[in-house]
C-alpha cells in the first residue's frame, strides 16, 4: 500500500511533544532509558508513555491494564518530563496508533510539534497498519534504531524515507508533523519483556533490568509466575 502525507507549514520551533507506546508488561529500563535519552538529544516538552488496551499486533499481556499503569506510574514519579498516560485503557477495541495520535493533536493544538516513537521493526511493518496514511499527516515519526538493524526497507518505505527522511541541517521541530528521523540512542539498551517475564517464571531475578519499585509490585501482585 503506498503511504502518501500532505505537507504541512512552518511550526514556531516548540519543544517536542512524543508518543512512546507499548504494551510496557512490564515497563523496564531499557523502555525508560530510551525515553529519558530521547529528552536529552532532542528539545522535548513531554514524553507519553502509552500502555495500550488491546495491542492490534501482538499476544494479549499477561498483567492487567491497570496492573501496567499502575507499574509505568511507579516507574516515572520521578521524571518530570515522562508522563504515564492513560488514554488507550480509556478507550474501546484495538488500541490503534492513528487514534492515539489523533487524541493527542486536539490536546495539543495543531502547531505543537508531535512525534510518534517506534522501532526499526515495527516501522518496518508500517504499510501493514490501520491507516496509515493518516500517520504523517498528525505527526512526525522518530525511528529507532541499532548497529546492524538496517535491514531492507519496502518499495513503499523507501520513497517515504526518501520524500520525507528529515534533511541534515533541518529541525525535527521546525514543522508540527510529517517528518521522519531514524535515530540511534547513545545506550541503545537490549532489554526485553519477554526475557524478563521469562525470568520471572523460573523464579529468577530481574534486578537491574527493571526500576525497584516495579519489581516490588510485581513480587507484591505475584506476577508473571
Amino acid at each position: 500500500m503506498a503511504i502518501s502525507v500532505s505537507e504541512p507549514d512552518p511550526g514556531t520551533n516548540q519543544p517536542l511533544v512524543l508518543m512512546f507506546g507499548g504494551t510496557f508488561d512490564p515497563v523496564h529500563n531499557g523502555h525508560l532509558r530510551s525515553a529519558l535519552e530521547l529528552t536529552q538529544v532532542l528539545p522535548v516538552r513531554a514524553v507519553h508513555l502509552i500502555p495500550c488496551q488491546i495491542p492490534p499486533h501482538r499476544d494479549q499481556p499477561g498483567a492487567s491494564a491497570e496492573q501496567r499503569l499502575a507499574m509505568l506510574q511507579l516507574a516515572v514519579k520521578n521524571e518530570p518530563l515522562l508522563q504515564a498516560d492513560d488514554r488507550e485503557l480509556k478507550r474501546p477495541g484495538p488500541s490503534w496508533s492513528v487514534d492515539t495520535l489523533s487524541s493527542l493533536r486536539q490536546q495539543y493544538g495543531a502547531e505543537q510539534p508531535l512525534a510518534m516513537v517506534l522501532g526499526w521493526d515495527a516501522f518496518m511493518g508500517l504499510p501493514d497498519w490501520s491507516r496509515n496514511e493518516e500517520l504523517l499527516d498528525l505527526a512526525h515519526l522518530i525511528v529507532l534504531t541499532r548497529p546492524g538493524q538496517m535491514s531492507d526497507a519496502s518499495e513503499a518505505l523507501c520513497g517515504l524515507l526518501e520524500n520525507h527522511e528529515l534533511k541534515p541541517g533541518e529541525q525535527l521541530n521546525a514543522v508540527p508533523f510529517g517528518r521522519i528521523l531514524r535515530l540511534s540512542l547513545p545506550s541503545a539498551m537490549q532489554v526485553s519483556a519477554t526475557y524478563i517475564r521469562r525470568l520471572l517464571g523460573q523464579q529468577a531475578s530481574a534486578r537491574y533490568l527493571l526500576p525497584d519499585a516495579v519489581i516490588e509490585f510485581i513480587r507484591s501482585h505475584r506476577l508473571y509466575q
